[in-house]
C-alpha cells in the first residue's frame, strides 16, 4: 500500500496536474488559498485550457472535493471533463471571496460536497 502523508507543503502540490477518476487531465493546480482564519484550506486553483498559461480559465475548486494520489503525483477531482468546463470560473486578476456565503454555498453545491464550516 502506497504511503500517504498526512502533511504535505503547499508548494509541493503547486503544478501538479489534476486528473478526473477516468484518468482525463482536467489542468493543473495553479495555487493553493489559505484561509488564515480557519487555518485551513479555503480552495485549489484549477488552471484549465489555454496553451502555455495565455488562455487559462482558473476555478476554485473546495479542498474537500480532490484527493490527493501519490502513485501519480496528481489530485483527483471527480468530475467530468463536460462538468467543470460548464462550471463558473474566476478572472486571474479577481479572484474569488471564499468569505462570501453565496460565493460558498454555489460552489460547494456545484461539486456536490457538504460545506463542513456551515454547520
Amino acid at each position: 500500500m502506497p504511503y500517504t502523508p498526512v502533511l504535505i507543503s503547499a508548494s509541493t502540490l503547486s503544478g501538479d496536474e489534476v486528473k478526473n477518476a477516468d484518468g482525463e487531465k482536467l489542468g493543473h493546480v495553479k495555487d493553493i488559498m489559505i484561509d488564515t482564519e480557519n487555518n485551513s484550506v479555503a480552495y485549489y486553483v484549477l488552471s484549465f485550457g489555454g496553451l502555455l498559461g495565455m488562455g487559462d480559465k482558473l476555478f476554485a475548486i473546495p479542498p474537500e472535493a480532490v484527493a490527493l494520489n501519490t502513485q501519480e503525483k496528481c489530485l483527483t477531482l471527480n468530475v467530468e471533463k463536460k462538468q467543470l468546463e460548464n462550471a463558473k470560473g474566476f478572472h486571474k486578476d479577481k479572484w474569488p471571496n471564499m468569505a462570501d456565503p453565496a460565493f460558498r454555498n454555489s460552489l460547494y453545491k456545484y461539486y456536490n460536497i457538504s460545506d463542513r464550516s456551515a454547520a
